[in-house]
This record gives structure tokens, C-alpha cells and sequence, in this order.
């Protein structure tokens, strides 16, 4: 098989290149060589394809799927689009479930409404830039597209730092605010896992669209955390606290506490979309604690979380120490 990917250095890009490779795959990437490495046997091909004339680099050669993980301006996805649409047999799109309009209900499936979006947009928020970038690979490939509506994407490699987060606060010891309930269904898809479906679809010349990401409950807060533990191999206590006084301190969901999204929380629909029609067609998702286990291993080997590629760098995610030792103070004061 013949892999394009349209980046191919970030989070889920690199982790595509490195499962083609593992299948024995002919691999080009095209970005614009400022970001990462590629794997040896590789080829790589530069260009700005925001830029005009961007996409010369792209102008010959063939390739039986292509994966793009563009998050930016609609018009540029589709300029690529439609530049490969006679050459490419398979486009893949990673898309995301932020594209659903709200207010959305958890169970979420693929025929929801999505938010109003032009494919030939030069800007937006996140939602509107995936769900018009979603329209214009559809308008060049029909059929022939794959939109991959990922979830919460976890695993080594990762460029926001939320499981890095907990893994290094946990790695600290010591009394650790654990955001109960601690059976909470946490709902995600190992990068790896997400690589190897989207490739396998393509390989099957399949097309459509699908909610990329686990079981809502594959596993639990409690299952994560206590994963992070088993890893790090800290000095660690889990204090589990309910959801109401966090919410209660200002503590956001998913930024200050990341991956947890409490129930009843406008949001909690992240952690409970339908996968039913993923899961069909081969979907699956590896234990949580090799998930943990392996960014834990990856993360002591690069140090810090590396910044997303062509993206400026974000606000860190996670709650700040004396923020989090208050909020435990407080904790012990209500039960004293």
C-alpha cells in the first residue's frame, strides 16, 4: 500500500506513519519540514500548503490512501483535497467530535447536526474549521472519503498534556485531588489503536463517517488514576473527591482536571458519544494500562510534552499546586 499523510510529524500523524511503517507500507509525508522527524525510509516532501503554490511539492505521484489531520482554515483542506481527488483512492480525514452542534445529548451518533460551516472558510473556531474541512473532502471525494470524528485521543506522543499531566502529578506523590466519582466512565482512543483503524479502512477502500473513539466506560476515573500510580510507581494517595466542591472552587472540567468531565456537566456528552458504527467495522481499544503505561515510558524519554505542530503554543493544561492543596485543606476541614 501507498500511504500519503498530510503532516505526519504531530500526535496522531506521527503515530499513522509509524503503523504504516510497521505494516511494511510505502510512506511519503508532506509538511513543511519544521516540525519532527520521519521514520528512516520515509520520503519526505516540503511545502507551506497554506501558502499560494503550496502544494507544488504534490503535484505527481500516486497513492492508494491519504490521512490529513488539518485543523486550520476549511479552504486549505479542500485545496488539498481537491489536488489529490484524481490521485488518491482513500482520503481520510481526522475530524473531531467538537463539529456536533449543540446543545448535544450524550449517545451522540454520526447523523447529528453539526455546526454551520463553509468549506472554502478562511477562518474559525476549532469546531467550524474540522466541520468545513469535513465538507470539502466530501465534495472531492464522495464515497471515496473517511471522516474519522475522533474523541479524546491518549497515548505516547501526546501534544496537549493531559495524560502527561496526571502522570507527572502523580509521579510527585504525595495527596493527589482525585475528581470522583471514582467509577466514572472515561471514554478514549489510544492513538495507536486510532492509527491502525483508520488504515485498515483505508486499505478496505471503505468510506463514511464514523465517532472515532472508544466505549464510554472502557474505563473509569478511578482505573486511569490508579494506572498512573502502577507507572510512575510514586508515593502516590488518591483523594477522591466529589464533584460538587471542585465545581463548587472554579476547578474547570477537562483543562484544570483534564479527561474528567463530571455527569450532569454541559459537556459530559465528550466522555458518552455512540461508537456503535466504529466498533462494526473493527474499532478497538487496548487496555487503559498500557495506554498509561507506554506515555509513561515515552514521556521520561523525551522529557516535556512537545508542542503541536504548525499550532501556536496553548495555555498547559492541569491545576495549579497551591490551587490543588487548597482545594484538599478544604476537603479535610468539611469531613473534620
Amino acid at each position: 500500500m501507498r500511504l500519503l499523510v498530510l503532516g505526519g510529524t504531530g500526535f496522531v500523524g506521527g503515530a499513522t506513519v509509524a503503523e504504516a511503517v510497521r505494516r511494511g507500507w510505502t510512506v511519503t509525508v508532506f509538511n513543511r519540514g519544521l516540525h519532527g522527524a520521519t521514520p528512516q525510509g520515509v520520503r519526505r516532501l516540503r511545502g507551506d500548503r497554506s501558502a499560494p503554490d503550496g502544494l507544488a511539492a504534490l503535484a505527481d505521484g500516486e497513492w492508494d490512501v491519504a490521512v490529513d489531520t488539518w485543523d486550520g482554515a476549511p479552504r486549505v483542506a479542500r485545496d488539498a483535497a481537491r489536488a489529490l481527488a484524481d490521485r488518491v483512492e482513500r482520503y481520510v480525514y481526522v475530524s473531531s467530535g467538537s463539529v456536533y452542534a449543540p446543545p448535544v445529548a450524550p449517545g451522540v451518533g454520526e447523523e447529528a447536526t453539526v455546526v454551520d460551516a463553509e468549506p472554502d472558510a478562511d477562518d474559525g473556531d476549532y469546531a467550524a474549521n474540522k466541520a468545513g474541512a469535513e465538507r470539502a473532502v466530501r465534495e472531492a471525494f464522495g464515497d471515496r472519503a473517511l471522516i474519522a470524528r475522533a474523541g479524546l485521543i491518549l497515548g505516547p506522543g501526546e501534544d496537549i498534556g493531559r495524560l502527561p499531566w496526571w502522570l507527572t502529578r502523580v509521579a510527585r506523590g504525595g495527596d493527589v485531588l482525585a475528581p470522583g466519582p471514582v467509577d466514572l466512565p472515561v471514554q478514549y482512543v489510544d492513538v495507536r489503536d486510532l492509527a491502525s483503524w483508520m488504515l485498515e479502512l483505508g486499505a478496505a477502500r471503505s468510506g463514511g463517517t464514523f465517532n472515532a473513539v472508544g466505549r464510554a466506560g472502557h474505563a473509569t476515573m478511578g482505573e486511569l488514576l490508579d494506572a498512573c500510580v502502577a507507572a510512575t510507581g510514586a508515593d502516590a494517595r488518591l483523594r477522591w473527591t466529589d464533584p460538587e466542591p471542585i465545581l463548587a472552587a472554579g476547578v474547570e472540567p477537562w483543562n484544570d482536571l483534564p479527561v474528567w468531565i463530571p455527569a450532569g456537566h454541559e459537556y459530559r456528552w465528550l466522555q458518552e458519544r455512540g461508537v456503535e458504527r466504529a466498533y462494526a467495522t473493527g474499532l478497538t481499544c487496548r487496555p487503559v494500562a498500557e495506554t498509561v503505561a507506554d506515555t509513561w515510558t515515552w514521556l521520561r524519554e523525551v522529557g516535556v510534552v512537545p508542542p503541536r505542530a504548525g499550532r501556536p503554543q496553548r495555555a498547559p493544561v492541569g491545576l495549579d499546586p497551591d490551587r490543588e492543596a487548597a482545594l484538599l485543606r478544604a476537603t479535610d476541614a468539611a469531613s473534620a
